[in-house]
């Protein structure tokens, strides 16, 4: 076969300009024992060369190839859409989206802690619904610290002892109270104290504030608190100080239900039950027996009739409207105070029951 100088030319140069599609033949399938060249004269070189119909193995190499241009066009779409963190508008990068986490996420107990702390104020109010002994309360509480005691002390000085006290007891405590002295042992200590020294209406409020307002500061804190500004370092007038790490949510959640439990509590819950005498009674407000009797307070109440004074009204929704609205500033305030390390179980229902029970005696020296 005599080949026109014209198409030998036509044919060397077709060849010279294509060797990657040799490269990527001979590198992507086995090479053909009897290739086929197809020879054209120049005039259909050019116009034939976009039409020709490339064969089975040229299609299986070129799909190859342009499905690897397309993903690689795809991962480079794909990382200039993401930004320089690897975020695009809040989406986290595919290979963190899709990869399962490194680490189980931590079961969070503050659930389960805070419904046993509320649960201790309902089984205060079915004690005194029940006419309970206080006394035997508190021989049953002292009894109980007879074995708590002896058992943290054992746990913060033997780590065999710790390692098996927290894989029982341990998911309800706090971390920070696995290396200091248990917060139960704070809670009975303050729930002893206002029952042996208040009267048992004084101390029944204690306890449920201490049960049910220290539980909606901390969940509303948790909730709404980073909406709040913190409350100031120290008390305005009196001067304490303040917790740092407490908010306005947390202390308006603490005194509305302080408040909520006195008013609830000497308006329909201790009359309905009766019972003991309580220290505030809707008729006679703070001069009710029981109050105070002191001669001090005899004297202030001599020195108001000798000048002509019939005294203050403390009885009726006026007052205890004003006395609820008192204890709820309290409880707000000895919720959030900073005492150091003295625990707020111990410190919250001594203060606010000390408070509410003083406010209580010094209505009774201006009382009609």
């Amino acid at each position: 076969m005599t080949i026109p100088p014209n198409d030998a030319f036509t044919l060397t140069s077709h060849s010279d300009s294509t060797p990657s599609l040799r490269s990527s033949r001979s590198r992507s399938l086995t090479r053909s024992p009897s290739p086929k060249i197809a020879f054209t004269t120049s005039q259909h070189a050019s116009s034939g060369e976009s039409k020709r119909r490339p064969s089975r193995r040229q299609r299986k190499s070129n799909g190859f190839v342009s499905d690897s241009v397309k993903l690689a066009d795809v991962d480079e779409a794909l990382e200039r859409a993401f930004n320089g963190n690897g975020h695009a508008n809040g989406i986290a990068p595919r290979d963190k989206a899709i990869a399962p986490t490194a680490q189980a996420k931590k079961i969070d107990w503050e659930i389960p802690r805070k419904a046993l702390h509320s649960s201790i104020g309902f089984v205060t109010l079915y004690l005194y619904a029940s006419h309970g002994s206080p006394e035997r309360v508190v021989v049953m509480l002292s009894s109980a610290m007879l074995i708590i005691v002896p058992a943290d002390i054992l746990r913060l000085n033997y780590p065999p002892f710790e390692r098996s006290y927290e894989r029982v007891v341990g998911f309800l405590m706090r971390e920070s109270e696995k290396k200091h002295t248990n917060g139960v042992i704070w809670y009975i200590i303050g729930v002893v104290f206002v029952l042996s020294q208040y009267p048992l209406d004084v101390a029944l409020i204690s306890i449920m504030i201490l049960s049910w307002a220290d539980t909606a500061a901390s969940t509303f804190g948790r909730l709404w608190g980073c909406y709040t500004p913190p409350l100031p370092s120290r008390v305005p007038i009196i001067g304490l100080p303040l917790a740092p790490r407490k908010s306005l949510a947390g202390f308006l959640a603490a005194s509305i239900t302080g408040a909520a439990i006195v008013f609830s509590c000497w308006s329909w819950l201790l009359p309905a039950v009766g019972g003991a005498e309580p220290a505030w009674d809707w008729t006679r407000g703070v001069s009710g027996p029981g109050v105070d009797h002191s001669p001090l307070g005899q004297g202030m109440k001599a020195v108001l009739r000798d000048a002509g004074l019939s005294g203050l009204p403390t009885g009726g929704w006026v007052g205890l409207a004003v006395i609820s609205i008192v204890s709820g500033l309290v409880t707000g305030i000895a919720e959030a105070l900073d005492l150091g390390k003295l625990d707020d179980n111990m410190t919250l229902p001594i203060l606010s029951g000390g408070c509410i029970w003083g406010l209580l005696k010094l209505l009774s020296w201006f009382s009609s």
